[in-house]
């Protein structure tokens, strides 16, 4: 006869027991704390928060209505506005835009350029970059990824460096700040540096080494974006600032969330102007480089100083006020309701 196998089990052996652990994790003994709800607890509770959302509101909006700003739009989109010549014009373009400031401008001022109707958030456009390439590699700057394309290579087949959408929109109009003194239009010093974040400008963003190479050296076989003007190795002539380790580059690449945006375009330093950004007449003069009518967008450039809170935000106060009104109202409403039923629970439990 065939002798039994050992592949199979004799049906009188026990199972195996499937009761877990004993364990108090196991067997759910573990200490549980259930909160028993009244209103001596809840009442409080949404007073206190009510009260403190407010006086929190109260403060930021204060502190934001201290802010001063003032914005220009140089879009040119209509016959009279500000660079209106510039619209249909070859680029460059030059225009200007004399204005007064009727306030003491507290230093450090911060100019901001604003777009309108530009989705960087699209997620085709925000991936169309190669941060191996702006992280300095240089393989990747020879041969960059192919999330670049179409503006991966030129039709040459030339690398272009920084390739991809984001890089070769780059926001590339010039401005510049000058203050009428006496008559005559003296130039106010902007500041550049330290625009960025620290760790984009240190950590994500570097230029490539090879040896003792020049930049130019290093970027010989590339091509810059379609839309650039100049080589990437030129966008400054300071050595801390060029390359893909330019502050201006820099804070282009960090994508906005919301179709319209502002970013930092350059710092007025209190040392700069005394102190303020002081009464009287100034002139912006820009080197209109950048189209925006072609998607109906718009441009501003924005004049802000700012406070410990940041820029100006009335919605982060606005908003509370509104939610520690809504919990004072609440907490009003169910002590009128708790004192009403409060004497006829009594009864019932009474009686």
């Amino acid at each position: 006869m065939r002798p039994p196998s050992s592949n199979f089990t004799n049906k009188h052996e026990p199972l195996p027991s499937q009761r877990p652990d004993n364990t108090a994790f196991t067997q759910q003994r573990l200490p549980a704390w259930q909160p028993l709800l009244s209103a001596s607890i809840i009442l409080p509770f949404f007073f206190l928060a009510g009260l403190t959302f407010v006086g929190i509101g109260i403060g930021l909006y204060y502190s934001s209505n201290n802010i001063k700003e003032t914005e220009y739009d140089y879009t040119g989109a209509a016959p009279g506005d500000y660079c209106d010549n510039c619209v249909n014009a070859s680029k460059p373009c030059h225009c200007n835009i004399t204005f007064n400031i009727t306030q003491c401008f507290q230093g450090p001022v911060f100019i901001y350029y604003e777009l309108s109707n530009f989705y960087q958030n699209h997620y085709r456009y925000m991936i169309s970059k190669d941060p191996t390439q702006l992280s300095g590699d240089l393989d990747s700057l020879k041969n960059p990824a192919n999330e670049c394309s179409p503006y991966r290579v030129n039709s040459e087949q030339k690398p272009i460096a920084p390739c991809g959408a984001v890089a070769n929109s780059m926001f590339n109009d010039v401005i510049s700040l000058f203050y009428n003194k006496n008559g005559t239009y003296v130039e106010v010093t902007l500041n550049g540096r330290g625009i960025s974040w620290w760790t984009d400008y240190n950590i994500k963003f570097q230029n490539p080494s090879n040896g003792n190479q020049s930049l130019a050296e290093i970027f010989k076989g590339t091509v810059k974006p379609n839309n650039w003007q100049t080589e990437v190795y030129n966008l400054s002539s300071d050595p801390y600032n060029t390359g893909f380790i330019n502050e201006d580059f820099i804070v282009w690449m960090r994508s906005a969330a919301l179709p319209t945006f502002r970013k930092l375009y350059r710092r007025i330093d209190s040392d700069n102007i005394t102190n303020c950004l002081p009464e009287g007449e100034y002139q912006l003069r820009i080197v209109y480089n950048y189209p925006v009518v072609s998607f109906y967008g718009r441009k501003k450039i924005v004049f802000s100083t700012v406070s410990w809170m940041g820029g100006k935000n009335p919605f982060l106060g606005i908003a509370y006020l509104v939610f520690g009104s809504l919990c004072t109202v609440f907490a009003i409403i169910m002590l009128i309701v708790f004192i009403k039923y409060q004497g006829k629970m009594d009864e019932d439990i009474y009686h």
